[in-house]
């Protein structure tokens, strides 16, 4: 048999060692004898091979002609038959186990099977045993662990083939559970063209994690001893970038249907980063549908379906999902939130798509979120335009037409203010991703903005949307009333020609089911169909309603249209009748307010950011000539939740209003008896403030 390597590989020393150096190297190999459990004969001819190769390179001549048959190509060296297994042990002490491994699994296979319970048997099974392990550490400090791993197994077969050696086996079998993790990573990280390493890879580790009982690791494998479920979390974390979105879609709704609940909270975010990534928005819906059935303790979904919503273009819902957080820090930060509502969810939106969706998969590098782009994406449009439509919604682009969609803040200034809040947002995990300004946008006058530029989309929504909610009340809400009826046509220009203006995220807020999840789930609409008789009586129950002239005004005296004293409200557990006055006082000085009888002054117990809503709701009603009479009053106050910095209270109001233009001419009357409203009070500087209102509950 002719072995690998040559003499001075074989004992141990460089081409160029000195005689002195080969020969304290030859007693060193002899003294260091391996003890692993080889026959005396074995061993004795192992020390036969190293005494010739001392002899061999100490004497010049010899070593002079052995060095010239190197120089002529000669390689390996010739052992007998008697001395194979000896050299097998020296090919293997010589740093090459791989190579002594496959000569000794050949030599244990017919036809040069040795005889059964023979010495060379023995010492061939141990000595495969001992280079197969060997091999896999030596793939291992390579990082080549799907190879360590093909050692262990052939290894391990031959132990159980040739029925010999069962601690050892088990060693081997151990090792190879142990190298599973690794040997996933090495199959996944490998070049996507090598399908069938990724797809072995990905078998391996669904089946790992079944048997570990899920993400949870609930069940008690064999992989217990050594991975532990902090262990494994890590492993994932490294793994998972080496996925596709697809691929941890299809490996997380496998395991959720196993009962993983950590599984379907991935998928819902693996969905939501294809829908988003690939302008997918069926997929939203398929997320959101998931999120929803999930029951994780101490998941606050609100705000995560919120951000669907508004992707899915329903403003009014994503605000209701947002403001009805479990999360005291987040709604502190909304309440405090300087700027438009809708803004500072667009901005909890983009980060939280930015750091936490649209992460950790091997096809998407999505470095930065562009709201306005996805809103400006063509099939984006048409897929919420159908849901509309289907819904017998307003249409998505009904008065856009083909204007582009503005950015959400439409000058510098806007942004900066918006950064100011961003540095308070509570993100999970104290993450705050960080925001690159937007390009400056020349300053105009807001008439020739909106003549000149593009109405922006996300005011757009809050305005129109809320016109129309504001104009129907709970009809709209309860009842599918865009039928084939002659009628829609006139009530909807109607609608649009005299509600215009009725004030920014008036009535925003919808905390029930939007239309479009009912569209989405192919709700049918058949029903509409049977009782489209029932529902035109309606409609002209509608139209034909008169405002009622009974109503009365809130109960407060006016001196010369002053209005009333405001006083802050500074117990820590205000009453209901305090919490009432306090609203009552909001009431009246907007509705002067908006009749152009006073200015507003409420401070001490209103949140700047609705006092601001409020002045633009005026400002848009100086520049359309009109001015509103509005009279309002209590019928029914309730407290629905309160702690020590926020208070919800639901309200049921008679509300009537007039819209009138500076001739005095009545364009508009509307009445709801009642209207019910959930106002939401903060405590902030020692006093408590009304924050802001969900209409139309």
């Amino acid at each position: 048999m002719e072995l690998p390597l040559d003499h001075f590989r074989l004992i141990g020393v460089s081409p160029s060692a000195t005689s002195e150096e080969i020969l304290r190297a030859f007693q060193l190999r002899l003294d260091k004898t391996p003890d692993d459990g080889f026959t005396f004969e074995v061993l004795t001819h192992r020390s036969e091979l190293l005494r010739f190769t001392a002899d061999l390179l100490t004497d010049p001549e010899s070593r002079r002609s052995y060095e010239n048959l190197l120089l002529n190509g000669a390689s390996g060296l010739e052992i007998s038959s008697s001395r194979e297994v000896a050299g097998l042990i020296l090919l293997w002490e010589s740093g090459s186990p791989k190579e002594a491994f496959k000569i000794a699994r050949k030599a244990l296979q017919p036809p040069q099977t040795p005889a059964l319970g023979s010495s060379r048997e023995a010492d061939l099974t141990l000595l495969a045993a001992l280079t197969a392990r060997d091999s896999a550490i030596q793939e291992q400090q390579r990082r080549s662990y799907s190879n360590a791993a093909d050692f262990l197994q052939e290894g391990i077969q031959l132990l159980q083939r040739m029925g010999k050696l069962e601690e050892m086996r088990k060693d081997l079998e151990e090792d190879l559970v142990s190298l599973l993790p690794y040997r996933i990573l090495d199959l996944l990280s490998r070049d996507l063209n090598d399908l069938e390493s990724h797809k072995k890879g990905l078998s391996m580790l669904e089946n790992l994690i079944i048997k570990r009982g899920g993400l949870e690791g609930n069940n008690k494998s064999e992989y217990a001893n050594y991975l532990n479920q902090q262990e494994f979390e890590r492993f994932f974390q490294q793994i998972k970038p080496y996925l596709t979105v697809q691929e941890q879609i299809d490996l997380f709704l496998e395991l959720q249907k196993r009962g993983s609940l950590e599984a379907g909270f991935l998928a819902f975010l693996s969905l939501t980063a294809i829908g988003f990534s690939r302008r997918k928005p069926e997929k939203l819906f398929e997320a959101r549908r998931i999120l929803k059935r999930l029951n994780l303790s101490g998941l606050d979904s609100m705000p995560l379906v919120g951000c669907l919503d508004l992707l899915l273009a329903d403003v009014d819902q994503a605000s209701a999902r947002f403001f009805s957080s479990s999360d005291e820090n987040l709604r502190d930060w909304l309440d405090n939130y300087s700027g438009n509502k809708l803004e500072a969810i667009c901005i909890f939106c983009k980060n939280w798509l930015e750091n936490d969706v649209l992460v950790g998969y091997r096809d998407i590098e999505l470095k930065e979120v562009d709201l306005d782009t996805w809103f400006e994406d063509r099939e984006i449009q048409e897929f919420i335009e159908t849901l509309e439509k289907k819904s017998n919604k307003t249409p998505f682009k009904s008065n856009i037409q083909n204007n582009q969609i503005n950015k959400v803040f439409s000058t510098t200034e806007d942004f900066e203010s918006s950064l100011d809040d961003e540095r308070k947002l509570p993100w999970p995990g104290g993450i705050k991703p960080e925001f690159e300004k937007l390009n400056e946008v020349e300053n105009e006058s807001n008439e020739e903005r909106f003549i000149n530029k593009p109405v922006t989309f996300y005011r757009y929504l809050i305005e129109k949307i809320a016109e129309l909610k504001f104009s129907f009340g709970e009809f709209l809400k309860d009842k599918e009333i865009f039928s084939k009826s002659p009628y829609l046509i006139y009530l909807y220009a109607f609608l649009i020609l005299f509600s215009f203006g009725l004030g920014i995220g008036f009535l925003r807020n919808n905390p029930k089911e939007s239309i479009q999840d009912e569209a989405f789930e192919n709700k049918s609409l058949t029903s509409l169909d049977n009782n489209q008789e029932l529902i035109k009586n309606d409609l002209d129950q509608v139209i034909q309603k008169k405002p009622s002239n009974e109503l009365k005004s809130i109960n407060f005296d006016l001196v010369a249209n002053k209005p009333f004293e405001a006083e802050e409200l500074t117990k820590a557990s205000p009453s209901l009748d305090e919490i009432k006055q306090l609203i009552n006082v909001w009431l009246l000085n907007k509705s002067n307010y908006l009749a152009g009888k006073s200015e507003i002054n409420l401070s001490k117990i209103v949140k700047k950011g609705l006092i601001k809503r409020t002045i633009e709701e005026r400002q848009n009603d100086i520049k359309k000539g009109i001015y509103k009479e509005i009279n309002s009053q209590i019928r029914k106050i309730d407290l629905q939740s309160q702690t020590s910095s926020r208070i919800v209270v639901l309200v049921e109001l008679d509300y009537s209003e007039k819209s009138i233009n500076n001739s005095g001419e009545l364009l508009n009357e509307i009445s709801f008896n009642p209207l019910k409203i959930k106002y939401i009070l903060g405590f902030s500087n020692k006093a408590w403030k009304l924050a802001d209102f969900v209409s139309g509950l």
